[in-house]
């Protein structure tokens, strides 16, 4: 050997931290994917309520309508009580329980002085993604029910 040259020590056996560094790196990029893929599928689940909720939304209009015109033009002109099940199902996935209730009071005189009776209708839609009816008690526990409530009121 050389005296110019000085003798390294020697150097200890790796112990195998690089492996556990790498080990640990990769559970923590799982544990990332998993949390990315929840929340996507979260995402996805609350895009399809809204998508429900909005059809919900046109049936119980289209359920207020059709209530409105059973009122004024239909065979609901007493209205008192009457009630029926529209079954939309088959486009929207939807039924509207559509309910009518009138009530009649007078309001002024004519020109001939005789009393003017006005009727109130109160028109009740609810439309609901039910495979039963609406509303439906034992269907709102299950995740993805959807019900919308309107209710319209209009004078002869």
């Amino acid at each position: 050997m050389n005296a110019a040259c000085p003798r390294l020590p020697a150097r200890a056996p790796s112990q195998g931290l690089g492996a556990i560094a790498v080990i640990v790196v990769l559970v923590l990029l799982a544990a990332v994917a998993a949390a990315v893929v929840r929340f996507g599928q979260q995402g996805q689940t609350m895009v399809q309520q809204d998508v429900q909720a909005v059809r919900a939304g046109a049936a119980a209009r289209a359920g207020v309508e059709w209530g409105l015109y059973q009122a004024f033009k239909g065979s609901w002109t007493a209205c008192s009580g009457a009630s029926q099940t529209l079954d939309l199902s088959a486009d929207t996935g939807m039924r509207v329980a559509v309910a009518c209730m009138s009530t009649a009071y007078y309001e002024g005189k004519d020109a001939a002085g005789a009393d003017q009776q006005v009727r109130a209708f109160t028109i009740d839609a609810v439309a609901c993604n039910s495979a039963t009816a609406c509303p439906d008690a034992a269907a709102a526990v299950r995740p993805g029910y959807v019900e919308v409530r309107r209710q319209v009121q209009a004078t002869n």
